[in-house]
């Protein structure tokens, strides 16, 4: 499996490869009022609007600092459409902000694992490994974001309408 590893707080953690589309510079977002705080925006992304995840509040409960090396990693993840909908699923993008985003690992057998951790406020950190002698932690994308949030975000609509219109729609 390949991972791509990353910082938060001093602490290594990784995403599968497969779930990221792309690795950018730090962007500007535009905030949208009465998001959880760990949301600071929304930002433009190959002409759509997605929500950006700053993990520094999500995980630490304190912002990233802004620095050279932190970047968005923009994730893809499968959304379940509505019951009424044969549980298909679509995709939905959206950015994480990391810090110290440089490296691209392979794991192997030989990657000493632990279950993950079993909170529930806290799904979207998955299970320990060791690599090359450092213990990180999986991040797991599609629970970052709650599933009611991330309905309200990414709402079953056939047009791809901007995200400030969802966000507005899913607020009334």
């Amino acid at each position: 499996m390949q991972l791509l590893t990353f910082t938060i707080g001093g602490q290594a953690y990784a995403i599968e490869s497969k779930k990221v589309v792309e690795v950018l510079p730090l962007v500007s977002t535009r905030p949208i009022p009465h998001l959880p705080d760990y949301l600071p925006g929304i930002f433009t992304y190959r002409g759509r609007f997605v929500p950006l995840v700053d993990l520094g509040l999500r995980i630490n409960g304190s912002p990233l600092t802004r620095r050279l090396s932190t970047r968005v990693i923009v994730v893809e993840i499968g959304q379940q459409e509505p019951a009424h909908q044969a549980a298909a699923s679509r995709l939905v993008r959206f950015g994480i902000m990391a810090e110290n985003v440089v490296t691209i690992r392979s794991t192997g057998a030989e990657a000493g694992e632990t279950a993950a951790k079993e909170l529930a406020a806290d799904a979207y950190l998955g299970r320990l490994l060791r690599l090359d002698g450092q213990t990180v932690q999986m991040l797991l994308p599609e629970q970052v974001i709650p599933s009611d949030l991330l309905a309200s975000l990414f709402p079953d609509r056939p047009d791809e309408a901007d995200a400030t219109d969802r966000l507005t729609a899913a607020r009334s």
